[in-house]
């Protein structure tokens, strides 16, 4: 769990913000993809007979495992080579160990360290409990807040550098959708910060509408602990 109470920081790779041809995203013929109409505004709604501990562990365990999935359709397109650096627009991302120690990695390393260590986290009884009578930790919100952020970061990497990939696999649709769930969720519950998803703006705009920050409800829900 320490990894997580370190940093990963971002910052401008020093190169010029791309042209914005290549954001094939964006464009209305593939925005408009997606595999429901169904309206994730609702669905994200804490139910009211469920805890929010529960609720908020149940969503990012399913976030996890549905954005693990989509990148696995990908990861051999993402290599040491084609992506020597985790980069989201012209955002490089940096991963911290436990040390808090900077580690120099390739976009595949990178996801890979997050997805190893978010594994072990929601397989831990002591912070993702599924025993009866188990509590959650005091820094649970603040844990889901950090993985919340790092998965941002990998949903971030494949629409930047493997959307053409995505759309050629025709699983665009399937992106579109778990993105818009993803940051309708975060934004309910005040889990992403707007400074971290702004690279992805336009994009949050056209699919879920508005910026990616919390919704009028986010403090009510949950508090940083």
């Amino acid at each position: 769990m320490d990894w997580l109470m370190g940093k990963s920081k971002a910052k401008p790779n020093g190169k010029k913000p791309a042209v914005e041809e290549k954001k094939m995203y964006l464009e209305p013929e593939h925005t408009k993809s997606r595999i429901t109409d169904f309206e994730f505004k609702e669905l994200v709604v804490l139910p009211r007979e469920i805890d929010l501990n529960e609720w908020l562990a149940s969503n990012t365990t399913t976030f996890f495992h549905h954005i693990n999935l989509q990148y696995s359709t990908i990861s051999e397109f993402c290599t040491g080579e084609t992506c020597q650096t985790m980069a989201v627009c012209n955002t490089q991302y940096h991963w911290y160990d436990e040390r808090g120690k900077k580690v120099k990695c390739t976009a595949p390393q990178y996801v890979d360290f997050v997805m190893s260590s978010v594994q072990k986290l929601v397989t831990d009884e002591d912070v993702f409990p599924t025993k009866y009578g188990r509590e959650f930790p005091s820094s649970f919100e603040s844990l889901v807040k950090k993985i919340c952020k790092y998965l941002f970061h990998v949903l971030g990497h494949i629409y930047w550098s493997h959307f053409k990939e995505t759309l050629a696999l025709e699983l665009h649709g399937h992106l579109n959708t778990l993105y818009a769930h993803f940051i309708l969720f975060a934004r309910e519950f005040g889990l992403l910060d707007p400074k971290e998803t702004a690279v992805l703006d336009d994009l949050t705009e056209v699919l879920c509408g508005g910026g990616a920050g919390g919704g009028p409800g986010a403090q009510n829900h949950v508090k940083e602990r």
